[in-house]
């Protein structure tokens, strides 16, 4: 496995054994408790009736408490995409860190080092695509923080083990706390976040509510310098380069035609318009590093 683990079962997992294909995601938490040796009590007392797969300790160390085939009791009430009870379809990784109500630390540059070889090992084996990496708020964003703003999304992105956007931070920033021009944008942004995976609106509760703790969860993944609940000009864009995150690179072989952008060229919309048999215009819109959308057709480089 080329990873160094410690074996120390708990007996808070289910039954019956699940096949490999069934794990689809993971589940990455925090303990949010003042003391690890506690946290780690906790996870092992049957009378907790919680539990994960793995727990990673401040100093790196790794922990396997229940093996990869049987559902871990991580996760609780959850939903993303149209999936609900994300334990029966995931493998949960705990963290040390004591967590909001307890002074919320940095996460231990060993920990993530950690975190980094066990993802790679993970993914590989169950065949899990990066956007299937998540944190306990994307699924239940009206419960729980955790892992939270701290946690090095955007790092773990770099190394292709997280979903993360395509925009450049720095200039994106100038949209932040720019409100939107309507109540029809609004409604996007939300259905943008649903599409990405966070749950809908709950009819029991407040839509307005609940809307907010959706809007926090968003933001402690991929806006994490501010978590205010509010939907700004940021947000939206962030929201919708989610949604488009890859360069486009087309090629003809037929005709021999290539389309290259830079890497810092998000394409927002591409179409194709047969003009005439044999004959195809390309029309794309393109967002250069998060500035205004413009539109460019038929060209094989920015404007």
């Amino acid at each position: 496995m080329g990873i160094k683990l410690t074996t120390k079962y708990s007996p808070n997992f289910g039954l019956p054994k699940r096949i490999k294909k069934r794990i689809e995601f993971i589940i990455i938490h925090y303990t949010g408790m003042k003391k690890e040796t506690a946290a780690i009590e906790r996870l092992l007392n049957p009378k907790s009736k919680v539990s994960s797969h793995y727990y990673i300790k401040k100093n790196g160390n790794i922990l396997n408490l229940v093996p990869d085939l049987y559902e871990a009791w991580h996760a609780g009430i959850s939903s993303w995409k149209n999936l609900t009870s994300l334990n029966k379809h995931s493998i949960g990784i705990e963290m040390t860190n004591p967590g909001h109500y307890h002074g919320y630390d940095n996460f231990s540059i060993k920990q993530i080092l950690s975190l980094k070889r066990l993802l790679k090992y993970l993914m590989k084996k169950y065949k899990i695509g990066y956007k299937c990496i998540l944190g306990h708020s994307d699924i239940s964003p009206d419960r729980k923080k955790d892992p939270g703003e701290k946690f090095p999304w955007y790092l773990l992105a770099k190394n292709k083990l997280a979903w993360w956007h395509k925009l450049d931070l720095k200039k994106i920033k100038k949209y932040r706390k720019v409100k939107l021009y309507s109540k029809k944008e609004e409604s996007n942004f939300l259905k943008n976040l649903h599409k990405v995976g966070y749950m809908k609106n709950n009819q029991k509760k407040s839509n307005k509510k609940n809307n907010h703790f959706i809007i926090k969860a968003f933001q402690r993944r991929f806006r994490q310098d501010l978590i205010n609940g509010k939907i700004d000009k940021e947000c939206f864009l962030i929201s919708k380069s989610l949604l488009i995150s890859w360069i486009f690179k087309l090629e003809f072989l037929k005709q021999g035609i290539k389309l290259k952008l830079p890497d810092k060229w998000l394409i927002a919309l591409i179409y194709f318009k047969e003009e005439s048999p044999g004959s195809t215009r390309i029309q794309c819109q393109v967002i250069p590093g998060g500035g205004n959308p413009r539109d460019s057709a038929t060209e094989n480089k920015p404007p």
